[in-house]
């Protein structure tokens, strides 16, 4: 064989292109997928639990406003569950039957929870659970003077 026809060696620039990919290449790749399913997943909340949230809140809204409307009328108000709601007694206008926001929403109190008109009520906790996930009740109290609140808990729901 002559010189002429013999192969030339591969450019430098030829042989980096088939060792594949540097570790750095790799591991800013690793760093950005890692980032980006970090914020899906932290974007993406269980939409069951927020619904509960937002039930709780409202309800708390509602019991606030009851009670307010009880002292400044010296009615007594008492909130009861209803099938798929709920029911303020004693309201002016008469009995107002409210329904959830959420139909697999359900709530139970011990006793009977009246709203006034004494200033300072009897400490009181309404549980609300989704009868899609019963296992994470949220739980909304009041000591007799504060308002109603969300009550923190040990399995790690949203509270004040």
């Amino acid at each position: 064989m002559t010189p002429s026809h013999r192969t030339k060696p591969h450019a430098p620039h030829c042989n980096r292109a088939r060792r594949g990919f540097t570790l750095l290449e790799l591991l800013v790749v690793v760093a950005i997928i890692a980032s980006a399913t970090a914020a899906v997943s932290l974007s993406l909340r269980d939409s069951a639990e927020t619904a509960l949230e937002r039930e709780a809140l409202r309800l708390g809204a509602m019991l606030e406003a009851a009670r307010a409307q009880s002292r400044a009328s010296g009615v007594p108000v008492r909130w009861t569950v209803s099938p798929g709601g709920f029911v303020f007694d004693g309201l002016p206008g008469g009995s107002q039957a409210l329904t959830w926001l959420n139909p697999q929403t359900t709530a139970s109190t011990e006793g009977a929870l009246w709203l006034g008109p004494e200033p300072i009520i009897d400490r009181k906790t309404v549980t609300l659970v989704a009868t899609t996930s019963p296992q994470r009740p949220v739980r909304l109290a009041t000591d007799g003077v504060r308002p109603f609140a969300i009550l923190a808990d040990t399995a790690g729901n949203a509270q004040p």
